[in-house]
């Protein structure tokens, strides 16, 4: 069923003399707003004292919303490629907007699990939808600095708890940290959201077929040794190991990271909680946002730096340099405050570098041919890291409360946790090699064109033998 007059994808088709940088703000305004789901810790403390949760319990919304964004990402992939980014960034806008309204009814009625099915369920599946919507877009428009492209706009995700943190925190100042504070704070969240998102949905265009920027050769781009000229479906790509590596490599680092980060206010409250410098809530705040800017910087500083050094060496530095950082956090405790915030910022810059990183890493691999599909399916690593991630790092402070410790004793043990999982994930990226012949999509026919139904369609062509 082809999407309707406005939101058709022929309708998203760029006139002649379109700019492309035009392209990158319609992401950003999208990924920016679906970005609030990094400021989520800013309201579990209110959430856990207006009704009485657990700190594992009040991670749900968050865990649930990762869970669906990878879910719908996989299932919607290719639907994606098919009608186009304005379709999808509609989408978007629907299921996520509509998911903080549900959210706002349930804290309002003090319903718990109809928060966490309006912001997990709903609002996670616009997650999903909008994260994806810009990428492969964005490639083809950018296929002389991919990880650059792609690093502008999932920088905006990264980005988005900078303006969410700050934002919420003064909500709940003003509307009171009971209930019917936090449902008004969702309900405003919903509402300036949605006209937020409709901005990307009027200003995004995709590239006439064949389109290439102005002295640009493929073949001066294409000499590392991971890089290839070839095309690879999606339905090709799942059955290749190097899907599946790159799968645990973003697995692993996702891990690591978004633990951590799902619980960054109470965690930096709780480390320094017995020093003489304890951490106030608007302090602890001030923190997630500087954990967002780090998180945003790095989607676009490493993204770019990859363009220059290679994906392969840019994930050594995220995995090996991060479990490094992990390491003097927890040897380090309660020493140090700017210690702990200045490792804090560098973990936070790789977890978001990779992100950004994984795009361009699948479009050397697998080509340009069906990557946004790709890449949907490569985030159900997300999905599956949202709930690890904060499962170990709430599960193991819960424990470690019962038995008598406080402090950064809370947090040692899943720390130590962390660093395991980086360097699973540092093994698996060696592992990485250039995708066999055999998975590639055979050569178009001299004349022809595919069309963008044909490049989008997940079916996979006729493939070439060993």
């Amino acid at each position: 069923m082809t999407p309707p007059g406005f939101l058709a994808r022929s309708r998203t088709l760029a006139p002649p003399g379109w700019s492309r940088w035009l392209v990158p703000p319609a992401a950003l305004s999208v990924h920016l707003s679906i970005g609030q789901a990094y400021a989520w810790s800013v309201f579990k403390p209110s959430l856990e004292s207006s009704l009485g949760l657990s700190g594992t319990a009040s991670a749900l919304p968050f865990q649930l919303g990762i869970v669906m964004l990878g879910l719908s990402a996989a299932f919607g992939g290719t639907l994606v490629e098919r009608r186009g980014p304005r379709w999808a960034m509609a989408v978007s806008l629907v299921c996520f907007s509509s998911g903080f309204l549900l959210a706002a009814l349930g804290a309002y009625a003090e319903q718990f699990w109809l928060v966490v099915f309006g912001y997990g369920f709903v609002g996670g599946i616009g997650l999903g939808i909008g994260y994806i919507s810009p990428v492969s877009t964005l490639i083809k428009w950018f296929p002389d600095r991919p990880g650059m492209a792609t690093g502008i706009a999932i920088m905006g995700f990264g980005g988005g708890a900078l303006i969410a943190s700050p934002w919420s925190a003064r909500m709940l100042e003003s509307f009171g940290d009971h209930s019917r504070g936090i449902a008004a704070a969702f309900l405003v969240h919903g509402v300036v959201y949605a006209g937020f998102m409709a901005l990307g949905v009027l200003l995004v265009r995709v590239p006439p077929e064949g389109w290439r920027p102005a002295g640009w050769e493929p073949a001066r781009q294409e000499r590392a040794p991971l890089v290839t000229t070839a095309q690879v479906s999606a339905r090709s790509a799942v059955r290749t190991p190097q899907f599946w590596c790159l799968w645990v490599v973003l697995c692993m680092n996702v891990t690591a990271g978004i633990g951590i980060l799902e619980k960054a206010a109470p965690m930096i409250t709780d480390f320094f909680a017995g020093t003489s410098a304890p951490v106030g809530a608007s302090a602890a705040a001030g923190f997630v946002a500087l954990l967002s800017l780090a998180n945003m910087a790095g989607r676009l500083l490493w993204s770019s730096a990859s363009d220059v050094i290679g994906r392969k060496n840019v994930y050594r530095v995220y995995l090996g340099v991060g479990a490094l950082m992990y390491l003097v956090i927890r040897q380090a405790g309660d020493a140090s405050k700017p210690l702990f915030v200045c490792c804090a910022l560098v973990i936070l810059s790789f977890y978001g570098g990779g992100f950004a990183t994984v795009p361009a890493y699948l479009k050397d691999l697998f080509g340009t041919y069906q990557v946004g599909a790709i890449h949907g399916r490569l985030l159900t690593a997300w999905s599956t890291a949202g709930v690890l991630g904060p499962l170990i790092v709430n599960r193991v402070a819960d424990s470690q409360k019962e038995a008598g410790h406080s402090g950064s004793g809370l947090y040692g043990l899943s720390l130590g946790i962390m660093i395991g999982l980086l360097a699973v994930g540092f093994v698996a990226n060696e592992l990485i090699r250039p995708v066999h012949p055999r998975h590639h999509e055979p050569a178009p026919r001299p004349g022809h064109h595919p069309t963008s139904k044909e490049a989008a369609d997940d079916a996979p062509g006729p493939q070439h033998t060993a």
